[in-house]
């Protein structure tokens, strides 16, 4: 027995409501749980609740045994003063008021329905299982499992949002500048991720405004400062990096002694860090004001129009500085601009105008629901249970649900574990 299950059964008033009696036989009338509290204190503040002939107003407070009360130390607490009732499963010890009258405790064990409990021990049976529910997860409701989806897309666009308001303060409100930290970020991928964000974190975006015009100065800010042009390479282009870096690194003062190392290994080439670099440079190369487009831009061809963007010349018959290859013209995949939309433009289009009081949650859900599912291992697992995810609005919500709710067991915030209870 957990004791947010019980919370669980107060708040919604999941047992029998009719002849509640406490412990002594007093007659309980329920006409409010009172407000559910996740911080320190009771847990229910400012319940309304008729016991015996007197109407009383005050806090609950709930516990698997009614000795956790000393356990937890509440007897030396002034805020556990206000409690009017005490909810327990098992009634193992009387409690008193710091006047040393008894608290009247009502025991939930022999008011609970037997098939929301059976239900309930079913869902939580096992440790071993990748998700609690993973037996019944097929079960549930289409209709129900589709608003869930959705409300958990935007939960993880909340999520991501916290980490976009913390770039702004850091950045003196430059949207400008929150947009090159993430997608410098993005343009790394999962390998290269942090790396390329400590690059980003590593250069003023005032830097990257002069230099965008010039796409060799941007090129030789984008490598030196990630560590690449330190070595014995003979070629033009390489030298000419340098040439252009030592120039930069002296008049901006730069420093990459933060700046993690980026890394080749366990990467296809298309995905090398040279390339993505390269085609970071090209991208704001040829776009002087990017953020506004992407507020401006609503359709997905918007999008994909946007980020039609290649590398510079000596990369279309390279991958490294050091060996030639054959000549392609490496432009980004759809694939990755939709990992761009996912990750980055659609979480900042949301942030934007979460800040300005607008509502784009149509236009984003829109925009979300046309972008290919995601495939990593968690939302493979869920398609396993139930073909669920089409599209990166149900593929961002999954990993919203196992990493926010299954993998911390809470089941009975989720709309899926809440239905299983309930059937």
């Amino acid at each position: 027995m957990r004791e947010d299950f019980l919370h669980y059964i107060w708040k919604h008033k999941k047992f029998q409501i009719h002849n509640l009696k406490t412990t002594v036989g007093e007659p309980v009338v329920v006409n409010s749980v009172g407000q559910h509290n996740f911080n320190s204190g009771s847990d229910f503040f400012n319940a309304i609740l008729k016991i015996g002939e007197q109407l009383w107003a005050g806090n609950v407070e709930i516990h698997i045994k009614a000795s956790d009360w000393f356990l937890h130390g509440h007897e030396q607490d002034s805020a556990y003063d206000n409690v009017i009732l005490h909810v327990v499963w098992e009634d193992d010890t009387e409690v008193f008021r710091n006047n040393n009258t008894p608290i009247p405790t009502l025991v939930l064990k022999d008011v609970i329905d037997e098939a929301l409990l059976s239900n309930y021990k079913r869902l939580f049976a096992s440790d071993n299982k990748w998700i609690n529910c993973e037996n019944d997860f097929d079960n549930t409701d289409d209709f129900v499992l589709a608003n869930w989806l959705e409300r958990l897309y935007f939960e993880r666009l909340e999520r991501k949002s916290e980490t976009i308001e913390t770039l702004l303060k850091a950045s003196n409100n430059d949207w400008e500048a929150v947009l090159f930290k993430m997608l410098t970020k993005n343009f790394g991928l999962k390998v290269n991720g942090d790396s390329f964000f400590s690059l980003a974190q590593s250069i003023d975006f005032s830097i990257v405004r002069k230099t965008q015009s010039n796409p060799q100065a941007l090129e030789a800010l984008l490598f030196g400062q990630a560590g690449q042009l330190d070595q014995d390479v003979e070629n033009a282009y390489y030298s000419g990096l340098q040439k252009e870096y030592r120039f930069l690194k002296l008049k901006f003062k730069l420093s990459n002694s933060n700046v993690l190392l980026i890394q080749f290994f366990r990467l296809r080439p298309p995905n090398f860090p040279t390339i993505r670099l390269s085609q970071l440079a090209s991208l704001y190369n040829i776009h002087q004001n990017l953020f506004s487009k992407i507020i401006e831009f609503n359709t997905l061809d918007d999008f994909y129009n946007l980020f039609k963007v290649s590398t510079s010349e000596f990369w279309k018959t390279h991958y490294t500085f050091q060996k030639e290859s054959k000549g392609s013209k490496k432009v980004l995949s759809k694939s990755f601009i939709d990992l761009l939309l996912i990750n980055t433009i659609l979480p900042i289009k949301f942030s934007y105008a979460k800040q300005k009081g607008q509502d784009i949650d149509t236009e984003i859900l829109e925009i979300a629901s046309l972008l290919a599912s995601e495939k990593n291992s968690i939302v493979n697992a869920f398609n396993g249970l139930k073909k669920v995810s089409k599209s990166s609005k149900d593929s961002q919500a999954l990993i919203q649900l196992k990493t926010e709710y299954c993998d911390k067991n809470k089941c009975l915030k989720c709309a899926v574990g809440n239905a299983l209870i309930n059937k």
